[in-house]
């Protein structure tokens, strides 16, 4: 089987930004074109864009579980608000580990807008960056909600 944190944090190593490496990570899972995925997630690095709102690693969480687990039925409260408490949970859960879901709180960055072009991974970038970090947790609460949701205590 494969070793999904491991995948997202390789994923992420060869380029592809933090939402992409997560939900990248569980394209078999999920029945998904890879291509697809990474175009999907594709805007969510950076923090939504390089915004540094929140976390890439964290919307490619929450889209593993719309994909997974998401709802298409509009008026279906049940369901509607049985997606939302997974999704708050999380981001509860990856907020517990990280102490926030919001990029620039997670980089100790004090600026709301970052310049679009995105940094060189070099040496430097992996040893000041928590990413690679935030990548893996993000891969490892999905796998543990995934095995919850299998055994039916989530």
């Amino acid at each position: 089987m494969k070793d999904n944190p491991e995948y997202a944090v390789k994923l992420f190593k060869d380029g592809y930004n933090c939402s992409q490496a997560v939900i990248g990570a569980y394209c078999e899972e999920l029945g998904m074109d890879m291509e697809m995925a990474l175009k999907l997630a594709s805007s969510f690095g950076g923090g939504m864009g390089r915004l540094r709102e929140v976390c890439g690693a964290v919307s490619g969480m929450f889209m593993v579980a719309g994909i997974k687990y998401g709802y298409t039925d509009p008026k279906d409260k049940v369901i509607k608000q049985k997606h939302y408490e997974l999704v708050q949970m999380l981001s509860q859960r990856f907020k517990e580990k990280n102490g926030s879901i919001i990029c620039r709180e997670l980089l100790g960055l004090d600026i709301k807008h970052d310049s679009p072009v995105p940094d060189a991974r070099t040496k430097e970038y992996y040893k000041k960056r928590p990413c690679v970090e935030l990548v893996k947790c993000a891969a490892e609460i999905v796998d543990e909600v995934l095995k919850e949701k299998e055994l039916g205590s989530c």
